[in-house]
């Protein structure tokens, strides 16, 4: 299964793109596209819906998986963001390919398993994720590919119930109840917790 993650946004808007195999995720291609605050909003717009265009006609994904406008405490962020959110919709629709939507607290939750995560967090977790060398920047990319991950794995857990409960390293069920996936992300939180701690002064 092949995944666009979408954060949505018309000065920035990040994307990425994850093939899943099996509980396996690699990060396929991602990106930023920025567009100036000079530039008439249905330029802006458009340039969205182009890549958009150019995204699905490359990579065919089966499913688009774009943040969901939650809260915002700058109505004319939210607007812009609306905006462009609406565009990504339209071009999916276009494409049929099905979407699916997530709060960021929701996508933050199945990154790192916490909801209050902040933007570095998201991003180092990305890379565990995706076993690559660095977190991915800008953060709006690493933001997509956070999208796209809670997508992937949102899928696999729907197609395959018993998904949460089995460990398919060693294709047997974990009497807690945790998957491999939970373990990868509980124990790179750990490893991070105590790096922290051992840089901390005193």
């Amino acid at each position: 299964m092949i995944v666009l993650g979408i954060d949505p946004g018309t000065a920035a808007l990040g994307w990425g793109i994850v093939e899943r195999t099996g509980a396996r995720l690699r990060m396929v291609d991602a990106g930023c596209l920025s567009t100036s605050a000079s530039q008439p909003m249905p330029a802006r717009l458009l340039a969205v819906h182009a890549l958009l265009d150019e995204l699905i006609a490359l990579h065919r994904p089966d499913l688009v998986a774009v943040e969901r406008i939650f809260f915002s405490k700058n109505a004319q962020t939210a607007f812009a963001v609306g905006q462009a959110r609406g565009v990504v919709l339209l071009a999916a629709a276009q494409a049929e390919v099905p979407v699916v939507e997530a709060t960021p607290n929701e996508v933050k939750t199945a990154v790192t398993g916490y909801g209050g995560a902040d933007k570095e967090q998201v991003a180092r977790m990305v890379a565990v994720c995706l076993t690559l060398p660095e977190p991915p920047t800008p953060d709006d990319t690493a933001d997509a590919l956070a999208v796209a991950i809670w997508a992937a794995h949102r899928e696999r857990d729907l197609a395959d119930p018993r998904g949460a409960v089995l460990d398919r390293a060693a294709v047997k069920p974990l009497g807690n109840g945790e998957s491999s996936y939970d373990r990868a992300v509980r124990e790179a939180l750990a490893r991070e917790t105590a790096t922290t701690r051992k840089r901390a002064p005193g």
